[in-house]
């Protein structure tokens, strides 16, 4: 792969042509979605790997296959918790031999970089949990805190039962216990971004797991 910036090529093998054929307003347009100016090259990419593509793909079919044969004959509504477990909750799915259900519900529990302890739903479930067995996918589980409140609440309205597969577990940050029914890893209290997890909604797309280190957290 070039180390160039996106553009750099064409402009050093044909610079007399190029500024030639480019307007004012153009090269304005230009210099604004310069990667190397306004510094979004830098917010594709994590400080380090934490977890490579291919092993977050290899654990999701591992993951998926044990899903399928604990609920092979029974009913499953499988609910991701957005936004965070989108990616995740996507390809998970489609690596399941059961049919199921699918629905979404939306929380915070976040201040910029740190859990608040207090968990708010934004955006509840379409239909009702009474007498489902519910999956709730979740991108990580910390504290704690957001995983044991939506298992309360959803036992409260009479699911059948609640259980949870989270794609990355931090058990040294645990605050409150929670049982996790299937986990993909176990890792250190970093924090951490990519393949749908987020800092200020930066990261998200990365197709990898990385880890952010303190001076990019503000």
């Amino acid at each position: 792969m070039s180390g160039l910036l996106p553009g750099a090529e064409a402009s050093s093998l044909q610079p007399a042509e190029q500024g030639s054929r480019l307007s004012n307003s153009a090269k304005h347009r230009n210099a604004k979605s310069d990667p190397a100016r306004d510094g979004s090259y830098h917010r594709r990419h994590a400080d380090r790997v934490l977890l490579s593509a291919g092993r977050i793909r290899q654990k999701v079919k591992r993951l998926a296959k044990s899903i399928s044969k604990d609920y092979a004959g029974k009913e499953l509504t499988i609910v991701a918790v957005l936004k965070g477990s989108v990616i995740f909750f996507s390809d998970l799915i489609r690596h399941l031999t059961v049919n199921c259900g699918v629905d979404f519900i939306s929380v915070s529990s976040y201040r910029g970089v740190k859990s608040s302890g207090r968990v708010s739903f934004l955006a509840d479930l379409k239909e009702e949990p009474a007498g489902k067995n519910i999956l709730l996918v979740e991108d990580i589980v910390d504290s704690g805190e957001t995983l044991n409140c939506l298992k309360k609440n959803l036992l409260t309205r009479n699911a059948a039962t609640v259980k949870t597969c989270v794609l990355l577990d931090k058990i040294t940050a645990r605050k409150v216990p929670v049982r996790v029914d299937y986990r993909g890893f176990i890792i250190p209290d970093k924090f951490v971004v990519g393949y749908g997890l987020d800092y200020n909604e930066a990261y998200r797309g990365l197709p990898y797991i990385g880890v952010l280190e303190k001076e990019k957290l503000k």
